[in-house]
């Protein structure tokens, strides 16, 4: 029966994405460990923030950034300022010295800012964060220390959320990085980590490549580390923090423009896919950047056809039962959201879950049609 053949295809599907990748990656790991050497050496270091209306939050930026153990003569700040029309200059002004440089440049979008920034900058490693990403005192050495090792290009740092709402983003996001800090220090043992994250992360200069329009820049930067035949590691020492989104519409938003911009991403980077090449981290971007935001295909089969299998017997009976509380729950959820009112855990994982897999189709969507996102608002301003 064909129903019976496509439930269980996409139930292999969905148990080898999470469950059996994850294994994979453990297995690996033990069996093909690859360390590195890190230690202090702080070389000479400039941290790019790309900023657009970041007034509410680029004081605390550049405090937090000035009282870093990191030596002031070894460091430079870069503030690209995207077009801004609020204080963000005005504030950065007021930084400027030897350490900070204020780029005030018209809107043109992300890839544009970075370009120009990585331009003037003249440190040996180039430290990409966020303009509301908060560092730890020691965050900025410990992302450096690996670069000791000649075959390290670029370093991932380990970006937490702060607990400031109960918002099913907070939640859901708290959940989903604590799943994958974990593979991440999992990849980084086995070679490769599959991307940085934009909050936090590092590579020498030589390696940068031009950031094109409408991809992740994050993922496209990092990546290109990987291609020159270098190493991307894991720094989980070098923590930084940022707030999750206050509200599902906002957190819907930007997981759409990510997940669009990464889905093109990863079709520039196509080259990666190819594991005579690049081996096992081939198989680990297929699994974590395709099959994770294509997952809502086989979840929809999984529940059409439970539906014809139901009188097969008490298992597909159970199944069904399960997918329509999971589904009812992400339901209750949604609504408690839109009323504003307090998400109780046990709802909000699967408010978030279905939420991030709606935001996948979207993107799904947006590829199929070409459409790209080259410009950015910030989360603050969505609120606003």
């Amino acid at each position: 029966m064909v129903a019976l053949y496509l439930f269980w295809l996409s139930i292999i599907v969905l148990a080898y994405t999470y469950v059996g990748f994850t294994l994979l990656l453990i297995v690996w790991a033990q069996l093909f460990p690859k360390p590195y050497a890190g230690r202090s050496t702080y070389p000479s270091t400039s941290m790019i923030i790309a900023a657009y209306n970041e007034q509410d939050s680029i004081q605390k930026k550049l405090d937090n950034v000035l009282s870093l153990d990191y030596p002031q003569d070894k460091l430079e700040v870069i503030i690209a300022s995207d077009g801004s029309d609020d204080l963000t200059n005005s504030i950065v002004s007021e930084y400027t010295g030897d350490t900070v440089k204020l780029l005030a440049l018209p809107r043109g979008g992300k890839h544009i800012a970075l370009n120009a920034a990585v331009e003037i900058a003249t440190g040996e490693i180039l430290v990409f964060s966020d303009a509301n990403s908060l560092y730890e005192k020691d965050a900025l050495q410990q992302l450096t220390s690996p670069f000791a090792d000649p075959k390290v290009g670029g370093v991932a740092g380990n970006q937490r959320y702060l607990k400031s709402n109960q918002s099913v983003g907070n939640a859901g996001e708290h959940g989903y990085w604590s799943f994958d800090r974990f593979l991440k220090k999992m990849e980084s043992a086995s070679g490769n980590v599959i991307s940085a994250t934009g909050a936090i992360y590092a590579i020498r200069r030589s390696l940068y490549q031009s950031v094109l329009g409408g991809v992740t820049d994050d993922f496209y930067i990092s990546t290109n580390v990987i291609v020159e035949g270098y190493r991307l590691v894991f720094a989980a020492d070098a923590v930084a923090y940022e707030p999750t989104a206050k509200s599902q519409k906002n957190e819907y938003g930007r997981k759409v423009r990510i997940m669009t911009r990464g889905l093109n991403a990863v079709i520039q980077r196509r080259t990666l896919l190819n594991p005579f090449r690049y081996g096992f981290y081939s198989l680990q971007l297929f699994t974590h950047k395709i099959l994770r935001r294509l997952l809502y295909l086989p979840l929809i089969v999984v529940f059409l056809t439970n539906i014809l299998l139901v009188s097969h017997g008490w298992f597909y009976r159970l199944t069904m039962l399960g997918q329509l509380t999971f589904y009812g729950m992400a339901v209750a959820g949604w609504f408690l959201e839109q009323r504003g009112q307090r998400i109780p855990k046990l709802l909000a994982i699967p408010t978030y879950i279905c939420m991030v897999y709606w935001a996948a189709a979207h993107a799904t969507w947006n590829v199929l049609r070409g459409r790209r996102i080259e410009r950015w608002s910030t989360v603050r301003e969505e609120s606003a």
